[in-house]
């Protein structure tokens, strides 16, 4: 008891530490259900910038984000069909991630990539649900790598140099270890994207 007591209190001092690095800007690696992501929050453009410059990613490549409740998503985007509230529903949390049409004036464009439509994802790893509701907005959560490079599902799989560049590391582990699946659902027929963690 003595020791889950104390397992309780380390994670919330991670927590607090992760919560306040990107509260202020900052950029962490953090496990999800799938793979160890890389992130800042949605609505700092200089943190945004400045992470896709670390990854060396493609300015015109949007990268998905991460949400803790459909209540939040539904800030960023425009209006949910019932049949896409109902995948919502049956999916999250977990590892689907759902293309929608957004708020274009609520989300920079590099976030986007420069397009009209993002990628969300509520992660089925409540240490991380948790630390996006005290941010209080959605995340950005590309996996930690750089921009090609292999996808790190365990904390000894993630790239030293990239470690060194951030903020902070979020311990804990990844559960299923594969990638989210993507379902773009702008239009119908709805498109898979990707092949992944979920069967539709």
């Amino acid at each position: 008891m003595a020791n889950a007591r104390f397992e309780f209190k380390q994670m919330n001092k991670d927590l607090e530490k992760a919560v306040g690095i990107v509260r202020k800007g900052g950029i962490i690696i953090f496990p999800t259900d799938t793979a160890f992501g890389i992130g800042c929050r949605i609505d700092d453009e200089e943190a945004v910038r400045r992470l896709f410059k670390l990854r060396k990613r493609p300015r015109d490549k949007a990268v998905p984000v991460l949400a803790s409740s459909i209540k939040m998503v539904e800030e960023y985007i425009e209006k949910i069909e019932p049949d896409v509230r109902n995948l919502m529903k049956k999916y999250w949390p977990g590892g689907l991630t759902i293309v929608l049409k957004c708020k274009k004036g609520k989300i920079p464009s590099l976030v986007r990539g420069g397009g009209d439509t993002i990628g969300f994802r509520i992660p089925a790893h409540q240490t991380v649900r948790e630390f996006i509701k005290r941010v209080g907005v959605p995340i950005l959560g590309p996996s930690a790598n750089f921009s090609g490079g292999r996808t790190p599902f365990d904390i000894y799989e993630l790239d030293q140099n990239l470690v060194r560049s951030v903020g902070y590391v979020l311990p804990g582990r990844c559960t299923t270890k594969k990638p989210s699946t993507v379902l773009d659902v702008t239009k119908k027929p709805w498109k898979l994207l990707r092949r992944g963690a979920v069967t539709i």
